[in-house]
């Protein structure tokens, strides 16, 4: 018997529950993990309120990023060994699988060894803020001097936007509502911030980039903010949309994009999941910045035990983190 978390019925933070259920032995491809830590993720709460693409088969498992230890392979297994550190990404359909417990049953597809030097915390923290903002490397290609606008820039995917702006020479641009969170964003690496409650974000990127605009703007909320991103966007540019955290229906843009030829991009980590040759490309990369210490994962807040799990999910959604939530077990 292992404990799991999962939901009966959708709502908030306290519709998880934990239960003691037997998870069985791993099937073909797939091995046990005793799991060390896991990352929280929007997207889960989004799941778990019935907010997100794919609808929850009740009851369901939950959780999709973290690290662990191979405890046992199943029928087929050769690629990893009892005892191996691995992380698991975050490339399975919510509910399919589920890593919010002690114990959990994981195909090896989803799985890579875990970097070395890295806390449990940090590799519970690692691909899906990476390979999220990795947009803006394959996508947009930014490059030295680019502006590249970061909105809701204290998330996990936020903080990891502004270090790879900033590997690529870049010149990041993090927004957040109030000033509150400012001097945290400088602290981790922001070149400039924008508070969009208390400033013009266009003045402002006009400013900085000497009135060309931003070469790309990366937003996970939507709704019709979309619009003043898209003005403050230079000739070409692309807005990238990969979230709908705002609720609100997210407008075309037509003017701005019509006379600055700009693009409007939806994104998911799991485009690059899904073709085997951009999937190596972007591990390659990550990697090489995380050994190089041009990446590094920024832990929010840590808790302890996988009875905090409710209380991690609601600091999550009180909006007042600057990086990743983990929950260590």
């Amino acid at each position: 018997m292992s404990k799991v978390v999962r939901i009966h019925s959708l709502g908030g933070p306290e519709v998880l529950q934990i239960e003691d259920l037997d998870i069985g032995p791993p099937g073909v491809g797939e091995v046990r993990i005793r799991v060390e830590a896991v990352g929280l993720n929007r997207a889960e709460a989004m799941y778990r309120a019935g907010r997100y693409p794919i609808a929850p088969q009740l009851p369901s498992l939950i959780g999709y990023e973290g690290v662990g230890v191979v405890e046992q392979l199943g029928p087929g297994v050769d690629d990893f060994r009892v005892g191996d550190r691995v992380c698991v990404l975050p490339m399975i359909h919510q509910g399919q699988y589920g890593i919010w417990a002690e114990q959990a049953i994981v195909p090896t597809r989803i799985l890579l060894p875990a970097p070395p030097g890295l806390t449990p915390s940090e590799a519970a923290s690692i691909w899906m803020q990476y390979m999220t903002a990795y947009a803006l490397i394959e996508v947009a290609e930014i490059g030295i001097g680019d502006g590249v606008v970061i909105r809701a820039a204290s998330s996990s995917v936020g903080i990891a936007a502004i270090q790879l702006a900033n590997w690529a020479g870049s010149i990041s641009i993090a927004c957040t509502r109030t000033s509150d969170k400012a001097q945290a964003l400088f602290d981790h690496g922001a070149a400039h911030v924008i508070a969009t409650d208390e400033e013009d974000l266009v003045a402002r990127v006009m400013e900085i980039t000497g009135g060309k605009g931003a070469r790309t703007a990366f937003d996970p909320v939507g709704g019709p903010y979309v619009e003043t991103l898209a003005n403050a966007l230079a000739p070409r540019g692309i807005l990238f949309i990969y979230g709908g955290l705002s609720g609100e229906a997210t407008p075309y843009p037509h003017w701005p994009c019509a006379y600055k030829g700009l693009s409007v991009r939806g994104w998911v980590a799991s485009e690059i999941w899904n073709h085997p040759h951009r999937y190596k490309n972007a591990q390659d990369k990550i990697l090489a910045g995380l050994a190089g210490g041009h990446l590094k994962p920024v832990i929010a807040k840590e808790f302890h035990g996988l009875d905090q799990i409710v209380a991690a999910n609601e600091f999550l959604e009180s909006n007042q983190q600057v990086g990743k939530v983990v929950v260590k077990f």
